[in-house]
């Protein structure tokens, strides 16, 4: 299946223009998210091409259309350039009451909705050479991103499609991103909570980038055990939880930590970091656990930069990157 997941792709993307909801039709909805966001799948009449569009259903007005348009220009400045992040082909509006619409690529199912089929059916886990694939491209996408200013901050594996023949992941929906090159701290605390690093968790008003690779690595994570790592109701169990596999930080590991509320107000845990145990070799190698862990460490100023994971030697085992082809392997949807 490793073969499958292609490690170096070219795109051709024409810069986004703009055009009216009426050049499209409806073929289905492709589901609902967040923030009254709606995503259908369509037909340009003219061209018959497939596309995604977004729209905000509560939004009415010029004004309510703003968080849509400051998506589009995040969205556009991240996909630039970069096949691991969906592709913005056009802004879009209705001409009778000038809402806006999002026109994306269409891509394929949710790395969510994969893995979900996958546990369903019963299937082992992902080998660790498709784990080592899909990371390298998810991290190659942030890098890319981050190197924009753009932090997306809500990476999940819902937010994550998969190309139609399995070859290609991309990042999407980036109506939680922020531009770190025009927004000054204090930044809010935003996201999916079981993917939400601990520094976002505990309040920390400037945080960065590595709130990301801290999404990846719990990505990362559910990949190669099936499930999720860290799972809880509300911030404060969520934490608890991380600390109960990593092990809560003292003053060398993150001195920051001991200043915060909560770590006056926690209940003892252990302070073993315990995350080996639930990704022993014979699920990832040495190579492969560095990296996750790099990843999962609770200091953000000794967490894995994308860039910096990218680095790791156990990316260098991969195959030599190459242009996904018509004589590809099954593909990542038919093997879950």
């Amino acid at each position: 299946m490793a073969s499958c997941i292609a490690t170096g792709v070219r795109e051709p993307r024409a810069a986004p223009r703009n055009s009216t909801i009426d050049e499209y039709e409806e073929i289905c909805c492709l589901g609902m998210g967040a923030f009254g966001a709606v995503y259908k799948k369509v037909r340009h009449r003219a061209t018959g091409q497939i596309v995604a569009i977004k729209r905000l259903t509560d939004a009415v007005g010029f004004v309510a259309q703003i968080p849509l348009l400051r998506e589009a220009g995040l969205l556009k400045k991240s996909c630039r350039d970069n096949p691991f992040v969906v592709g913005l082909l056009s802004i879009a509006r209705n001409p009778a009451t000038m809402d806006s619409f999002l026109v994306m690529e269409c891509v394929g199912p949710s790395l969510c909705d994969l893995l979900r089929q996958r546990h369903h059916a019963g299937m082992p886990p992902l080998p660790e050479a498709t784990v080592r694939a899909v990371m390298w491209q998810l991290l190659t996408g942030a890098k890319k991103m981050h190197d924009g200013h753009v932090v997306h901050r809500d990476i999940k594996p819902g937010n994550i499609l998969v190309s139609a023949d399995g070859t290609i992941v991309k990042i999407c929906d980036f109506g939680l991103a922020m531009g770190m090159d025009v927004q000054e701290p204090p930044y809010e605390a935003t996201g999916t909570l079981w993917y939400m690093a601990p520094e976002m968790l505990l309040g920390k008003p400037d945080y960065d980038a590595r709130v990301d690779t801290w999404s990846l690595g719990c990505v990362m994570a559910e990949l190669i055990k099936g499930s999720r790592l860290f799972a809880h109701s509300d911030a404060a169990n969520q934490l608890a939880g991380i600390f109960e596999v990593l092990g809560v930080p003292d003053e060398t590991a993150w001195p920051w930590f001991s200043s915060t509320p909560f770590a006056t107000q926690i209940v003892p845990i252990q302070g073993r970091n315990l995350l080996r145990e639930f990704f022993p070799e014979t699920k990832l190698s040495e190579e492969g656990f560095q990296v996750l862990s790099g990843l999962l460490t609770c200091n953000p100023e000794k967490r894995l930069t994308a860039a910096a994971a990218l680095r790791h030697p156990w990316f260098a085992k991969m195959n030599a990157p190459e242009l996904p082809n018509n004589e590809s392997s099954p593909v990542l949807p038919a093997s879950l």
